[in-house]
């Protein structure tokens, strides 16, 4: 299914109901002349979504000028919160410059701390969050709880009870007609969903038999302790490093990767097992998480894919994946380099741009939309049109995986589907405050806890 499908449902009574609590209630047995002109204002702008940002770090900045650049009219950022001013204070710079008619933040509506969110929400129509993944599943509570249409980044759990939580809302979220996008952009983006068309619908591979994922790259951001730091404030400044934070970098990155093989293969996996370690980042700074995973996931139709991620530099960095079939191979990129080839290597398919449409003489071929903008266009097309949209289950599916693998790593043991999803090992907090003491602390010689497979010195399940 594509996941953009926003399939009509009736439209809501009054627009202001809908876009500040996604209520549909209104509806039943309003008059087809009042709907009518409802559909018209929608048209013309006349009434606002209100925006509120959760999490000023860079893909917070992102998601929020990319909400701001849709066609939908009536759209202002209103409302923003994070952890810390400066990021605050850059981000709201940096927005206002580039969408200067359409950010109204003013003073009162900025907020500083781990509490800010919920000022945030109680204020806005749409909120997007963009805070480390450990606070995303008490944040989506609490928007879903307040009736507010949602944008979440990926992942958007730590762990089982995180996810678990988000199950729980995504169904309440249905419950009161809400919107909610999360950012696995791969699934609004266009070659990843001819591809899709082309193995499901046209059976270009056959049967799907086998899959490769990968995330290699050479290693992300540390920032130094400041002074007066405590040191919860520091390990949430650098909570990549952090697996109570972050959930390691085959949650936080890979699973974009693990993701597209759910979505191919049409489900989460039964069994996970693998292994993983620090080799090349071995440094006290940086924190818990590994340099590198591996994972066989083992899906529920015999299929096996064989998950890859790792932060080491000068080493093989792809980032894509292939499914194996019983008739050839599909090869995905998200820099739209998709294509099918059979088992002798001819090939059988491949994407072309802009839906292959010959330019007109002298002319270029058009390109594809940015799947990051197309996420933020959906999600309002859909407010406006009170279409349905829900992405917290795949989300919730896909971060589950993630975990899954990562557990496996970090015990060295092989684990079923049923003994992930069920584990009661809470990494995040149910709610973390500047007087809170940091989850996770370091030894006398400044170590944190490293799960060693065999030696757990962090709890799996």
């Amino acid at each position: 299914m594509n996941p953009t499908d926003t399939s009509e449902t009736t439209p809501v009574a009054t627009r202001r109901d809908f876009l500040r609590t996604g209520s549909a209630a209104a509806a039943v047995g309003a008059a087809a002349s009042v709907l009518s002109v409802e559909r018209s204002a929608w048209a013309a702008g006349s009434d606002e979504i209100k925006i509120g940002l959760i999490g000023c770090g860079g893909r917070g900045s992102g998601a929020a000028s990319q909400a701001l650049s849709t066609k939908q009219e009536g759209v202002k950022l209103y409302a923003m919160a994070d952890a810390f001013k400066d990021r605050l204070d850059g981000a709201h710079s940096n927005i206002r410059t580039k969408h200067p008619e359409k950010v109204d933040v003013s003073e009162d509506r900025q907020f500083v701390g781990p509490d800010g969110y919920q000022k945030v929400i109680e204020k806005c129509d749409l909120v997007i969050l963009t805070t480390p993944p450990g606070f995303r599943p008490y944040h989506f509570k609490a928007a879903v709880e307040a009736g507010k249409n949602i944008f979440m980044e990926k992942p958007v759990a730590v762990d089982a009870p995180g996810v678990r939580v988000v199950q729980e809302y995504a169904k309440i979220a249905d419950e009161k007609n809400l919107k909610v996008v999360v950012g696995l952009q791969r699934r609004y983006q266009n070659c990843y969903i001819e591809a899709l068309k082309q193995v499901k619908e046209q059976d270009i591979i056959g049967e799907i038999v086998a899959g490769q994922v990968y995330w290699n790259g050479g290693g992300i951001w540390f920032r130094d302790r400041l002074p007066g730091q405590t040191e919860l404030q520091y390990q949430v400044q650098n909570w990549y490093q952090f697996t109570w934070l972050c959930g390691d970098h085959i949650n936080e990155q890979h699973i974009h990767n693990i993701d597209v093989a759910n979505w191919f293969i049409g489900g989460h996996p039964e069994v996970a097992q693998g292994m993983g370690g620090r080799q090349q980042r071995v440094d006290k700074k940086w924190g818990q998480i590994y340099d590198h995973h591996y994972v066989e996931f083992t899906y529920a139709n015999g299929v096996r894919v064989n998950s890859q991620c790792r932060h080491q530099e000068k080493t093989f960095s792809p980032v894509r994946e292939e499914f194996t079939g019983t008739k050839g191979k599909i090869y995905l990129k998200n820099s739209g380099q998709c294509e099918a080839k059979d088992h002798k290597g001819n090939s059988i398919w491949k994407y072309r741009p802009g839906g292959g449409e010959r330019p007109a003489a002298g002319g270029k071929r058009s390109g594809d939309p940015d799947p990051y903008q197309t996420e933020h266009d959906t999600l309002q097309a859909a407010i406006r049109e009170n279409k349905p949209i829900n992405n917290a289950y795949y989300g919730a599916e896909s971060t589950m995986t993630a975990i899954m693998g990562r557990m496996a790593t970090y015990s060295g043991q092989e684990l079923t589907w049923d003994q992930a999803i069920n584990s009661k090992v809470e990494h995040m907090p149910p709610i973390i405050t500047w007087e809170s003491e940091a989850p996770v602390k370091p030894d006398a010689d400044g170590w944190y806890p490293i799960s060693i497979p065999g030696r757990n010195n962090v709890p799996v399940i």
